[in-house]
């Protein structure tokens, strides 16, 4: 006969499992910075969309050199972030309530035979809302949305939060987990992902993160880009990794630089084209227009020129007059810009 222990309202399994497969690692009491040393010590469901390259704000480079200890803690919430968290305990207690079940924070949990694999479940279910014949385990990922997503989630979570969800699923043993999403405020949205429907996915995404963590983070060799990265996403983990820039390093012999930098050249070179085509169209446009302020074409509006207004600060006179409001308000935000010899512009749009 098995022991078990009492884990808050849960009944778990005396060797610490407090799932079919997953072991807890820390309480969901635990300091914020104990918890982000503690995830670095696995890959866990949040980095799955950037393994996946499924996240437009990391990659799995950034989940690298994250593991490796060699980017900083990020400390900052953006603001969907900071309404994510505020609105996380009461999102899960109405999903509770509409089900007529009980939810709880857990906290950080571990695959049993593949410690390296991790999740931190938003909430643990007691007794599962599906099945009231007995009591069962399952959890619920809480989300919010800002509107402009709305349509991603019609026929259930998008892919980033599926791969999420399925992470969980593979660390915990669980069969099936509940997602919430709360889109805009108001619009509310449930659904449940089952391990079944998914046994393809759930493989491939162990294949993919197992790759990353055996063959590049444990013995510290990065992931080359492959191009199916984010550029911005790239763009900011290099101004992290390397804030201070110093010193030269020698490229002679590294075609993909000089690659890169032909195409760097070729879109500036068609960027600023584009411009001047742009206002070449808009002069033409506005010399049919004479002095009319719109035109029809087959009777029907064609286009027209409408006024827009937006305020722009006067910072010379505010700097003057105001010395006190522009030291507070107006900040010099610094950013990296390429700097190309007049030599090498020749040489490259000859």
């Amino acid at each position: 006969m098995s022991t078990t222990v009492q884990a808050g309202t849960l009944e778990v399994p005396a060797a610490g499992r407090v799932t079919p497969t997953g072991r807890l690692v820390l309480p969901h009491t635990a300091p914020r910075d104990v918890w982000l040393d503690a995830r670095r010590r696995g890959i866990g469901s949040s980095d799955l969309p950037a393994v996946m390259n499924l996240s437009g704000f990391k990659t799995p480079q950034t989940v690298y050199y994250d593991k490796r200890g060699q980017l900083p803690h990020d400390e900052e919430f953006s603001e969907a972030a900071h309404f994510g968290v505020l609105f996380e305990e009461p999102l899960a207690r109405d999903w509770a309530r509409r089900n007529r079940t009980v939810v709880e924070p857990i906290g950080l949990i571990a695959n049993v035979d593949e410690p390296w694999a991790t999740s931190t479940l938003d909430r643990l279910c007691t007794e599962c809302p599906l099945d009231r014949s007995q009591r069962s385990l399952c959890a619920l990922e809480v989300k919010t949305r800002n509107a402009y997503v709305a349509k991603l989630w019609r026929q259930g979570p998008p892919d980033d939060v599926l791969a999420q969800v399925l992470w969980q699923i593979l660390v915990t043993g669980l069969d099936h987990i509940h997602v919430v999403c709360l889109i805009g405020g108001q619009d509310y949205r449930q659904y449940t992902v089952r391990r079944e429907d998914h046994v393809k996915l759930v493989a491939y995404l162990h294949a993919e993160a197992s790759r990353l963590w055996h063959e590049h983070i444990v013995p510290g060799r990065p992931p080359a880009v492959t191009g199916e990265e984010p550029p911005d996403a790239l763009l900011d983990l290099y101004d992290r990794l390397h804030p201070d820039r110093d010193g030269v390093v020698v490229v002679d012999r590294d075609l993909d630089v000089v690659d890169a930098m032909a195409e760097y050249m070729e879109a500036s070179a068609l960027e600023s084209e584009g411009k001047r085509r742009k206002k070449a169209a808009k002069a033409k446009l506005l010399e049919a227009l004479g002095g009319a302020q719109a035109a029809v074409r087959q009777d029907r509006p064609f286009f027209s020129i409408e006024q827009s207004h937006r305020k722009t600060p006067d910072l010379a006179r505010l700097a003057e007059e105001f010395p006190e409001a522009y030291r507070a308000c107006v900040a010099d935000v610094a950013h990296d810009r390429i700097a190309i010899p007049k030599y090498v512009r020749e040489e490259f749009a000859a």
